[in-house]
């Protein structure tokens, strides 16, 4: 019969056996009880432990990771908001029985100062001053839990704010403010713009009066200089001054004439246009020529006198 207890003993001895060894992750720290008092911490690699006196009580892990905290606050201006806050911590490699026994939720001790932090330094700043602050906010968690952390066997690698939510009424209210303000630049460009075109615009219609003005005094000089070129002409045939002028503007209303007749479109009425206008023009003319004339004359003994 007691041949039959030596496999069930050298079972249970290779089981024994075998859970005296236990494998430990890079970046890992476990913690050896004995008998339920600590008795070392194990790092990477595979390692021995007393079977039935000494077990493994926990593990933790020493990569950096990250806790991300939502905190809902007021600031100055009565605004209420959302700070999403991203905390990247690790256990210290040295601090790993702090760690594992004087806390037993870090995360929750972690967010307690983050709620603490945010909610004594948010309700100082206006809402346009989180958005330009926010990495002010950022240092001042990290300080604070850099301080309270240390002592626990946590190291705050950094902290960001990487979230900031106003209500939706707010956000909405900011959006329209932001679009007022773009719509009041637009409209100073395109008044400017208008009041550019309105300048050119005058400058050119100013140049365009002057080149008019320009061309219409050539025209009259050149027009005069044919007149006096023909009341010279006329002279030499015997006719004086006032006779050639008043023939020359009588050629000139009978050209009139014969031009619009030759506009077939036209709708002008040239008043008076009977068949003696052009000889009543003419008497009426010369008529002023020689009252012109004589009120001339009387003005020159006139000033004879007055020597």
């Amino acid at each position: 019969m007691s041949y039959l207890f030596i496999p069930i003993v050298i079972f249970f001895g290779l089981i024994i056996l075998i859970s005296a060894f236990f494998i430990v992750k890079q970046q890992s720290a476990a913690i050896i009880e004995q008998f339920g008092k600590f008795s070392r911490i194990s790092h990477a690699g595979l390692r021995v432990k007393i079977p039935l006196v000494e077990r493994v009580a926990g593990r933790l892990s020493l990569k950096i990771q990250q806790l991300d905290v939502i905190v809902e606050t007021k600031t100055l201006d009565d605004v209420f908001v959302r700070l999403k806050v991203s905390v990247q911590y690790k256990v210290i490699r040295d601090k790993v029985y702090d760690a594992f026994y004087k806390l037993d939720y870090p995360h929750d001790q972690i967010t307690s100062y983050v709620f603490d932090v945010v909610r004594a330094e948010v309700p100082k700043m206006k809402l346009d001053d989180v958005f330009v602050k926010k990495d002010d906010i950022a240092i001042a968690v990290k300080s604070e839990l850099n301080d309270a952390m240390s002592d626990y066997g946590y190291d705050i690698i950094k902290t960001l704010v990487t979230d900031i939510d106003p209500d939706a009424q707010v956000k909405a209210a900011m959006n329209r403010i932001n679009a007022s303000e773009r719509e009041k630049i637009a409209a100073q460009y395109e008044g400017d713009a208008a009041r550019i075109l309105i300048v050119e615009k005058a400058k050119a219609e100013a140049e365009s009066k002057r080149l008019q003005g320009q061309g219409i005094a050539d025209q009259r000089r050149e027009i005069a200089r044919g007149l006096e070129e023909s009341v010279e002409v006329l002279n030499r045939v015997g006719i004086n001054s006032q006779e050639a002028s008043a023939l020359i503007v009588v050629t000139q209303h009978y050209d009139t004439l014969q031009s619009l007749g030759e506009e077939t479109n036209s709708n002008l009425i040239l008043l008076p246009n009977a068949p003696q206008a052009g000889s009543n023009m003419l008497n009426e003319m010369v008529a002023s020529f020689t009252a012109s004339n004589q009120i001339g004359e009387a003005m020159k003994e006139a000033k004879k006198k007055e020597k």
